[in-house]
């Protein structure tokens, strides 16, 4: 009972966040005066498709209850930190069917503990090495090829990912270079934008989704994509890191390579309410380490699943990710995730199981552009993690020297409201039980805010 009554009042307290902020949202302009963007819109005409962003989030927590504190823990004392992501997009059309893709970024600030300590961390734009720094970088750098196989064109919104105005309804899509993995696998309406809806790894991704990618969360490769009218057929293979979380990538293809399908259908299950279901299976191949094979190495001592690394290991990994419109304004979605769970964690986060719902809603009919979401993410671990875990073992993310396990629960809810001029202003509110799956530390409460602005 005692737990349940901790739970609603958790739950109370982030509707009461979002309801004070939406009290005051009326206040600001009028979205249907206000561009969307800092700057005018740019020619659907020209070759050349530019545009960028700045995303600020202030982030922080209070003490929490932690009986013992590891190497790779989240810290108990209270933490304020402040992240900075700032990204500059060109696409150049070199033709009617091929383009080049060059976007600048730069990732300054920090998480809280250095983003560690959470399975599902509470920031998706911090990199996971703070010792990078702020140096800007090319985070994609890519040629997108669109080979029709039909003459039916639909219009196609100019973005980063595609400058072109029109595509074919039928088309092959490939692309080569530098880029992320998630861009194009996993990707979720109402749940995969760090910069205008959720903060939470595991609720903008799927946990269970080892995806390739160094630690900033890019990588190279090739990917295809058939497209027909209601469904989508989408490949890829990617580089891995040479280590978990790495920096540096493996270009040794034939142990190394990170392999993905996955399955895009569009019919709706809702008379006149589009509906989108994907379903995803991955390959990882790292030299990898065995949860199993550092515990029997070791001993008694406290285990090193580095020492334990060998090449051409492989993960396997399937998802579900589903959208539901249920109205003009009100939107429902879900992801379910596994991977096998034998060796490391090596590419994006510590979680072997995970299931998500959430949603999100227009709240004014006069403001379109604002939202709320609410989402709820339960994580797992497979039994020989959590064994690896709990005598004292480090991961790359996670680690607090011992382990009482339990699933670690996380509650998020945001509220987006639209300033003027390509201005967002957002405040988050995450609810966290069994940080790093351990019932001996926490719960933890996650408030932040984000300045967004899009140009």
């Amino acid at each position: 009972m005692a737990a349940l009554a901790a739970r609603r009042g958790r739950a109370a307290l982030l509707c009461g966040c979002l309801l004070v902020i939406a009290r005051a949202v009326p206040l600001f302009a009028d979205d249907e005066t206000a561009s969307t963007t800092l700057f005018p819109p740019r020619s659907e005409s020209s070759r050349l498709w530019l545009a960028g962003q700045a995303n600020v989030i202030m982030q922080g927590h209070g003490s929490f209850n932690a009986p013992y504190t590891g190497a790779n823990s989240l810290r108990p004392e209270a933490e304020r930190k402040t992240s900075k992501l700032f990204t500059l997009y060109s696409t150049y059309r070199t033709s009617r069917t091929t383009e080049i893709i060059l976007d600048v970024e730069s990732a300054g600030g920090k998480g809280i503990s250095d983003a560690l300590g959470l399975a599902g961390f509470s920031n998706l734009d911090v990199v996971r090495n703070p010792t990078l720094g702020a140096t800007p970088y090319v985070a994609r750098a890519q040629i997108h090829a669109v080979i029709p196989l039909g003459g039916e064109q639909e219009h196609s919104e100019r973005s980063f990912l595609s400058g072109f105005a029109t595509m074919p309804a039928r088309r092959l899509e490939l692309r080569a270079g530098k880029i992320s993995t998630v861009d194009l696998f996993d990707v979720n309406d109402a749940g995969s934008d760090s910069h205008l809806q959720f903060l939470n790894w595991t609720v903008d991704d799927n946990g269970a989704y080892d995806y390739a990618a160094d630690t900033r969360g890019y990588t190279w490769g090739m990917t295809a994509e058939y497209h027909l009218s209601d469904w989508t057929l989408r490949g890829g293979v990617m580089l891995m890191p040479k280590v978990a979380n790495g920096i540096r990538l493996d270009h040794d293809l034939r142990h190394a390579r990170g392999e993905n399908v996955e399955w895009e259908l569009r019919r709706p299950l809702i008379k006149g309410r589009t509906t989108t279901s994907r379903f995803l299976l991955y390959r990882n191949l790292a030299r990898m380490g065995s949860y199993r094979e550092a515990l029997v190495m070791h001993g008694n001592d406290v285990p090193d699943i580095t020492l334990s690394r060998r090449r051409g290991r492989t993960k396997f990994g399937a998802g579900v990710n589903l959208e539901q419109e249920l109205s003009d304004r009100v939107r429902a979605f879900a992801r379910l995730g596994w991977n096998d769970g034998r060796n490391e964690s090596f590419a994006y986060t510590e979680v072997d199981r995970t299931v998500e719902i959430g949603g999100d809603v227009r709240p004014f009919g006069r403001r379109p552009l604002d939202k709320i979401g609410i989402a709820g993410v339960i994580n797992g671990l497979s039994a020989p993690h959590r064994d690896y875990l709990a005598a004292g073992g480090l991961g790359f993310i996670i680690g607090d020297g011992a382990l009482r396990y339990g699933p670690e629960e996380i509650l998020e809810a945001y509220y987006t409201a639209f300033i003027g001029r390509g201005v967002y202003l957002s405040v988050d509110a995450q609810s966290v039980k069994n940080p790093a799956y351990n019932r001996d530390r926490g719960p933890v409460l996650i408030p932040s805010a984000r300045l967004h602005v899009d140009f």
